[in-house]
This record gives structure tokens, C-alpha cells and sequence, in this order.
């Protein structure tokens, strides 16, 4: 697809967008209703996750040590052909890299699929929170090959601002890289960002403690996602990458006003495709994985 037609897509779908002239958009979610869906999801009450068995990703992990902190390790499951172009795989949270498992035990054709435990969850250190989006895009390219070719992102929820960040380090860094960046359910509007005193709550040190490491690792990162999201907002047009949207417009816990913002701050990309899934919830890698395929192939089209 050309660029003039993806980008005539994406404007057609801003268009069928609610705006200013249009207030029937999509109410945001009562910030209780997404602490509760955070917390909720952590526990298992979720809706049905993959489809393939976990156990069949067991002998896909794998961990590297990132940065210069003893112990800083990443773990992460990978599938897939080892000379295909480089899919990684980020999952919001709170989520874990076997989150993935249908798309590691059933790999696009082609592709060398990496899904990590972002730092914070599953078996990557360290035990705490880590809130920065620049933290956490660290490690997500720090499990890219070294060899410059072709990448995709695929971020879903918190994952995406991760991703996005990653794409505008590899815009300043590595220029000439050709890189694909799949939004997920983005969360990337600062302005969609509320704290509940529930999470507030949750935050003070004798009920933390009680918490569970997920829950309380996940509403560390959603307290603090505001004003990270505001400086990714800064950095947003420098990303080259080819985008690819993909939202429900049923999503209670990212609102679909977040697709509109995205169009509009990723004023620098390659092409712009989105996809909106009528009806659909937050949970599309688990609903929608057709929609996601989808949104992989495009993404791994050469041309935009």
C-alpha cells in the first residue's frame, strides 16, 4: 500500500472519529472501574487468555542481563525462524510474556518472534516497579539483533507508549533502521490519565506490602503513566517508523480517543494504517488475534 493511501485510511478512520463537533465519543472509563480492571485482570478474572497451552512455551525462555545493575536480568520467550525479521512482543500491564503464547507457538511465516517479561513482571528483575518508559524501552532494544535490519514492535496497552518510545530512540540512533511499530489498544493520550484514591491507596506502604508483586508493580506503572506519557508526547514526531493502530471501540479501560491522538502526534511516520474493531474490548491479543495478524502483516510489508 502506498503511503498516500495509508495515509488517506488513517484519515478517513480520524474522520469516523468523534471530535470536538461531535461530542457522542465514547465516554472515558471511571478511573475506579480501570483500577478495578487492572486489578481484576491480575488476579485471573480476565477474560480467557491464549488458547495454546503455556506449557508449550516452556522451552522457548530465555534471559540477557540489561544495564550495569548487578542482577539486572530480562527473561523472555522466543519462536520462531532465527533469521526472520525481528517481531518483539510487549505486553501492558500488568501481563507476562506467556501472554503471547499463541502467537509464539504459531509464529508469522518468516519472522523471529521475541516476547518479553517487561522488568517489573514475570521472571525479569528487578522485584519493584519500573515506571519509566525509557526504562522499559531499554530493554525491549537491547533484545534486538545487532545487525540493523528490519524490525517490528508490537505493543499492546502500556506496552504501546513502550514501544513508541523505542521507535523514536531508533530514530535518533540507528536512522537508517527500517522499523514497524504496532499500537495495541495504545494507552498514549496523557490527557485520558486518571488516578483513583483507590490506587492511591494501594500505593501507601503497609497495604502495598500486601499486595501481590503484579498488582503492585502495575499500579505503580499506571500512577506514574501521566506525566511519562507527556514527555513521550515531546518525542512522538520524531518517530519514522511505519504504524500500524489497532483499537476496539469498545475499549472501557483505554479509551478510543486515544486513536485520534496518535494519528495526530505521529506526524513524522513512514505510513500510517488503522484499524478499528467494532464492539471490541481491550483484550485483542485475545479476542481479535486475526485483527492482530493482520496488523503484523502490514506491518512486515517492505513497502508502505
Amino acid at each position: 500500500m502506498s503511503q498516500a493511501a495509508e495515509r488517506s485510511k488513517a484519515e478517513e478512520a480520524r474522520a469516523a472519529l468523534p471530535g470536538p463537533a461531535n461530542r457522542a465519543i465514547r465516554p472515558t472509563a471511571p478511573p475506579l472501574r480501570t483500577a478495578l480492571g487492572v486489578a481484576l485482570a491480575a488476579v485471573g478474572f480476565a477474560p480467557p487468555g491464549p488458547k495454546a497451552p503455556l506449557s508449550l512455551t516452556e522451552g522457548m525462555r530465555g534471559s540477557m542481563p540489561v544495564g550495569k545493575a548487578p542482577g539486572a536480568r530480562i527473561s523472555f520467550l522466543r519462536a520462531g525462524d532465527p533469521s526472520g525479521t525481528c517481531v518483539v512482543l510487549v505486553h501492558g500491564t500488568p501481563g507476562s510474556a506467556t501472554g503471547w503464547a499463541d502467537y509464539l507457538t504459531a509464529p508469522p511465516a518468516g519472522t523471529d518472534v521475541v516476547a518479553l517479561d517487561r522488568p517489573g513482571f514475570g521472571a525479569s528483575a528487578p522485584d519493584g516497579a519500573v515506571p519509566s518508559l525509557a526504562a522499559q524501552a531499554a530493554a525491549v532494544l537491547a533484545l534486538l539483533p545487532t545487525d540493523r535490519l528490519p524490525v517490528v514492535l508490537l505493543g499492546h496497552s502500556l506496552g504501546a507508549p513502550i514501544v513508541a518510545w523505542a521507535a523514536a530512540q531508533l530514530a535518533a540512533e540507528q536512522p537508517e533502521r527500517s522499523v514497524a511499530i504496532v499500537m495495541l489498544a495504545g494507552s498514549l493520550d496523557p490527557s485520558q490519565e486518571r488516578v483513583h484514591i483507590m490506587q492511591q491507596v494501594g500505593a501507601w506502604a503497609p497495604v502495598q506490602c500486601l499486595l501481590p508483586r503484579v498488582i503492585r508493580n502495575a499500579n505503580a506503572e499506571l500512577m506514574a503513566l501521566k506525566p511519562e506519557l507527556e514527555a513521550l508526547g515531546t518525542i512522538l514526531p520524531s518517530v519514522k517508523a511505519k504504524v500500524v493502530i489497532v483499537h476496539g471501540t469498545a475499549d472501557d479501560l483505554v479509551p478510543v480517543a486515544n486513536v485520534a491522538y496518535m494519528q495526530e502526534r505521529f506526524s513524522s511516520a513512514r505510513g500510517i494504517s488503522t484499524i478499528l474493531l467494532e464492539g471490541r474490548n481491550h483484550f485483542l491479543p485475545w479476542n481479535s488475534e486475526g485483527a492482530v495478524r493482520e496488523a503484523l502483516h502490514i506491518a512486515l510489508e517492505r513497502s508502505c
